[in-house]
């Protein structure tokens, strides 16, 4: 099972589950948890072969990764936990989790609140993508995960989201980030599906203004969505949860509050 971290709220029965991204951890939501775990229990999971998560799957190390494999994961912890339902927060390449795992199993997600969300590789993205699948086998995998953090996180101000994906991804094996770049390239097929169809599941896209690669496919999107709404976050780029926190809580929080079953 996944590494997995709660944290119980004395009165609150609901539940909001945080969903990393590719190459990231847990550890990504340290400027979420406080403000969070006022208002709602929480449950931080390390995915298959990112953070703690790292060694648990030495019997599939020869296979590759699916969505439907890595969605079912986060499924076995919620039975693990009998948590029935639950928001759902992500970020990056996990917003394409959460948005399977709602596919999967709609009774699960109360509400999707998706940052920096990925529903189509632009052109340039493409190339990086063949780019990287191209030299994954000739090149050591930081120097290909370095220019990925730089091209999707290049101004100053994104410094810190660089840093510490950099730094998490460090903790990824090379045969575990080849798995996880061959995921990455099954994202155009598996969206234009998801684009196609709407679910009527609420759903928050929290997008940075800067975050150039991935926020017009989403504006795009939602012109016929009825269920989802686009917050966008001035002076911040892709990983929006680190770099406008207080905006990425205010606006998340609000949106869970509102669509929540708890009376209060």
């Amino acid at each position: 099972m996944l590494f997995y971290k709660t944290y119980q709220h004395k009165q609150s029965k609901e539940w909001v589950v945080f969903v990393h991204g590719a190459g990231g951890s847990s550890a990504i939501w340290f400027k979420q948890i406080k403000a969070y775990k006022q208002h709602f229990n929480l449950l931080l999971l390390d995915l298959r072969g990112h953070g703690k998560s790292n060694t648990m799957f030495q019997d599939v190390i020869n296979n590759h990764y699916s969505f439907k494999m890595v969605t079912k994961d986060i499924i076995d912890v919620l039975n693990h936990l009998s948590i029935q339902s639950a928001h759902f927060v992500g970020i990056s390449l996990g917003t394409i989790i959460i948005r399977h795992l709602a596919e999967l199993a709609p009774e699960r997600v109360q509400t999707m609140t998706l940052g920096g969300a990925v529903t189509r590789l632009n052109t340039r993205s493409q190339l990086l993508i063949k780019l990287g699948n191209f030299s994954k086998h000739i090149l050591p995998y930081m120097w290909l995960y370095r220019l990925f953090a730089y091209v999707v996180m290049p101004q100053k101000s994104q410094r810190q989201s660089r840093h510490l994906f950099i730094r998490e991804a460090k903790k990824l094996c090379q045969q575990e980030f080849k798995r996880w770049f061959k995921l990455a390239a099954d994202v155009n097929p598996i969206m234009k599906y998801f684009t196609e169809k709407e679910l009527t599941i609420p759903t928050l896209y929290l997008m940075g203004e800067h975050d150039y690669m991935f926020i017009q496919p989403v504006k795009d999107m939602i012109k016929s969505h009825k269920n989802s709404i686009l917050t966008k976050l001035s002076n911040c780029g892709h990983v929006c949860n680190i770099e406008q926190p207080e905006a990425f809580n205010y606006h998340s929080i609000g949106f869970i509050q509102q669509h929540s079953q708890t009376i209060r």
